[in-house]
């Protein structure tokens, strides 16, 4: 059930995503009185679901779920339409518009999922607000570090103060600004000193190979939330709401601690020191071989910590939510700088539809879907504008260099250009794709 929930999150917003981007080359060919012969979502090799004829154009539905298209009369495109540039040009078709207006119509895609975004996000913050955990709430208690992040020098009970030199001031962007600012090192407060952490050669690497969302986590203290089926603590009489302060008379105040401790005591009984109200509990609880107590901590942050909300009105989401966009678009343009860093090797870590599946939430979430699908739509732009030929962008390129040069390039060369763009396309959907099955078969 949870892979098919991914699955139709997954559909839907690329539904979405690439409606808009070709009715963005749709709207403008239009206004140019162009010919748009054909408008499809998915791809239809062979055959289609379903189609039909509507003023001149074919709109259908394509049974491969990889994207779609807008067939334009007079373009060299993914078609390969050759017949049909044989002929002589028609006035209204592509190649016989300025070239500033073939140019619009090639931007109309990218432009459209630019707009989608920010309306996205104004939606967002009109509806939703926005909520953070502030870096100066978790420095209350300290962080919890995982096993990468030890490695990195982080120490549980770290209190994080600049990350690369830089106040952050969202604590879970702190994993985002260490790999997309490459940064180096981190002050912390530790034991009341300032501390510098200089992170290991290798360390954004691996930070970007686990994608962990553990990596640093807010230290809480251990107050009972629930218990399993079998636990040893619920049996001693411990109760929800309960506070666990120690073990055997030492004095543990966080989770963390706790965990660690009990493992020390495998198949022995222990004096647990809990608070009741204004009570101290003292319970003999029995471990067993696995060393557990069998009780999850209260984990909403909420218990814990002061959240950062602010709420907007539609006038006030307007402005936030174009910065939202711009700041979206900066950080991608930051990712795609990581793929191709020869220290970082972020491409062994790029994914394909498995991966981008994945982001999507094991329940259907309609916050979480709009904001995986404004965050698709900016990268859905970015890469199509990449002056990659078969893309918006490759196109582009040589609009402007016929603007420039105030001459066309042939249409043999663009055939040509449009194969081996289509061939570099193919590459990196294998290569993406590839390494998500080669992750499918190493778990």
């Amino acid at each position: 059930m949870v892979v098919l929930i991914k699955i139709l999150q997954l559909l839907l917003s690329l539904s979405i995503l690439v409606i808009i981007h070709e009715f963005g080359h749709f709207a403008a060919a239009k206004i140019f009185k162009t010919k748009v012969e054909k408008f499809y979502l998915f791809f239809n090799p062979w055959f289609s679901i379903f189609k039909f004829n509507y003023k001149g154009t074919e709109y259908g539905l394509g049974w491969i779920p990889l994207g779609g298209y807008v067939k334009i009369a007079g373009m060299i495109d993914e078609s390969m339409d050759k017949e049909q540039m044989k002929k002589p040009p028609q006035p209204w078709e592509f190649r016989s518009k300025p070239a500033w207006q073939r140019l619009i119509i090639m931007l109309g895609g990218v432009t459209m999922n630019v707009v989608l975004a920010i309306i996205i996000y104004v939606g967002l913050l009109a509806h939703y607000g926005e909520e953070y955990l502030p870096t100066q709430e978790v420095n209350k208690y300290g962080i919890v570090a995982d096993s990468l992040a030890r490695e990195m020098g982080f120490r549980n009970g770290d209190k994080i103060l600049t990350i690369g030199g830089k106040k952050v001031t969202d604590f879970q962007k702190i994993p985002m600004e260490i790999v997309l600012n490459e940064a180096q090192t981190a002050t912390v407060l530790r034991d009341g000193k300032k501390v510098v952490i200089h992170f290991p050669e290798g360390s954004l690497r691996q930070l970007i190979k686990q994608k962990s969302p553990y990596f640093l986590a807010p230290r809480i203290p251990f107050v009972a939330g629930n218990f399993t089926k079998n636990s040893a603590a619920k049996k001693a009489g411990l109760e929800v709401g309960d506070t666990l302060l120690g073990i055997n008379g030492k004095y543990l105040k966080y989770f963390d601690a706790f965990r660690q401790e009990v493992q020390k005591h495998k198949n022995q009984t222990i004096l647990l020191i809990a608070k009741r109200g204004n009570d101290t509990l003292r319970l003999k609880v029995h471990l067993g071989s696995d060393g557990l107590l069998g009780v999850y901590p209260k984990s909403n942050l909420n218990d814990f910590f002061h959240l950062n909300q602010k709420k907007y009105n539609l006038i006030q989401a307007i402005p936030a939510g174009f910065e939202r966009t711009w700041a979206g678009i900066g950080n991608y343009l930051k990712q795609l700088k990581l793929i191709f860093s020869p220290k970082v090797k972020a491409y062994e870590n790029v994914g394909g539809f498995i991966t981008i599946g994945n982001i999507f939430p094991a329940q259907w979430h309609w916050e979480s879907f709009w904001r995986l699908t404004a965050f698709l739509s900016i990268m859905l732009a970015i890469l199509n504008v990449l002056p990659i030929p078969a893309l918006d962008g490759g196109h582009v390129l040589f609009l402007l260099y016929e603007i420039i040069a105030r001459r066309k390039p042939s249409d043999k060369f663009l055939e040509y250009a449009q194969i081996v763009g289509m061939v570099i396309l193919f590459t990196l959907l294998i290569l993406a794709n590839g390494n998500d099955i080669i992750k499918l078969f190493k778990h």
